[in-house]
């Protein structure tokens, strides 16, 4: 294992042993912004982002981000190790935040530091972003929102096997609201909220969007939460309830929003409609030279702050997203170096 990959992996680890939930990333913050100065790579830092431009930036040219996060999600039940430990047993490095998005945040680092010094026939910039798995407002879209220059291209690290995910599925949660008429419940005396969310949700889980992506497939929904009654011997009259929804490139958020709303008796609010399906083209030079590389492409149906990039962007990175938000979790040391070769391989001679 060479000494890129040994010093992302110990950088991997550093990061593991400090907690980074969202909106508390301050000292892995400091730890990055260490080993970069380390390296004598040139950064800005804007809340607990990280900013830098390759050496040779010149703003005539061709600029391509690589952005991948440090923040984390909470500790789920179910840890047998520390999740903060950084133990490694059988070339797995196991620690919240190992899989997403660690090993793709320290890969593309490992990656970024590579080329900062070459003259490029495009630009580079890297972003080590916060915030991003509760889509806070002071990560990616705080960063991209002040920039001088409007990137052409994107490369956003998260764990796809190393395979390119060339669309993103756009998000839409929904606040159910079911309203009633509360009553003694010996009585039977009301109008049970409950029931009438019951109703909306089973709607909800058996309805099929009749237009089907090519490559992401079907819309989703699912709830995800409900919330009702204030004691056992009260009709409820108000119900309470979350619907995640995954919205392929064949809809419009406000389309799909509107369709849920017409069938459902329930009051149904979207939080946000800003979260639309992400894509490239197929024939787009990055996705070209990563079919050379014999790379498989697909469609995701997870969301990643690929969703606030306005240019074309690709989303891959090392480990597995089936780890992701998972007791321990882990990314394989190997895993760390095929990202660092092939992001590298991916970005060598690329012509745009």
């Amino acid at each position: 294992m060479n000494e890129r990959t040994e010093d992302a992996l110990q950088l991997l680890t550093d990061l593991i042993r400090i907690p980074s939930f969202s909106k508390e990333e301050d000292k892995t913050a400091q730890i990055i912004g260490t080993f970069l100065e380390k390296k004598g790579v040139k950064f800005e830092r804007s809340n607990n982002n990280l900013i830098s431009r390759n050496k040779f930036f010149d703003e005539s040219k061709y600029t391509v981000v690589l952005n991948s996060h440090h923040d984390t999600v909470k500790v789920v039940d179910g840890w047998t190790r520390d999740p903060f430990g950084a133990e490694v047993e059988n070339e797995k490095l196991f620690g919240l935040g190992s899989n997403d998005a660690g090993g793709c945040l320290v890969s593309l680092i490992a990656t970024y530091i590579f080329f900062y010094d070459k003259p490029l026939d495009y630009n580079l910039i890297l972003i080590a972003s916060a915030e991003e798995e509760n889509f806070g407002h002071n990560g990616v879209s705080s960063v991209l929102s002040k920039l001088d220059i409007e990137p052409d291209l994107g490369i956003i690290g998260e764990p796809t096997q190393m395979q390119m995910a060339v669309a993103e599925k756009g998000l839409i949660v929904i606040d159910g609201l079911a309203k009633g008429e509360s009553g003694h419940v010996a009585y039977q005396k009301g109008e049970n909220a409950i029931y009438k969310a019951m109703d909306d949700i089973k709607w909800i889980s058996n309805y099929q969007f009749p237009k089907v992506s090519e490559t992401l497939g079907k819309v989703m929904m699912s709830a995800t939460q409900v919330e009702g009654g204030i004691q056992h011997n009260v009709i409820p009259d108000s119900c309470k309830f979350v619907v995640d929804v995954r919205v392929n490139d064949c809809y419009r958020l406000k389309e799909v929003a509107d369709i849920i709303s017409i069938n459902c008796s329930s009051e149904m609010t979207p939080r946000s409609l800003k979260w639309h399906p992400s894509r490239i083209d197929i024939n787009h030079p990055l996705v070209k030279k990563g079919k050379s590389l014999d790379l498989d492409y697909y469609g995701s149906s997870t969301m990643s702050d690929q969703v606030h990039f306005k240019c074309p962007t690709l989303k891959i990175g090392p480990g597995d997203s089936l780890r992701s938000h998972t007791a321990d979790e882990y990314i394989l040391k190997g895993e760390v170096e095929q990202g660092i070769s092939t992001y590298i391989s991916l970005l060598e001679g690329l012509s745009l």
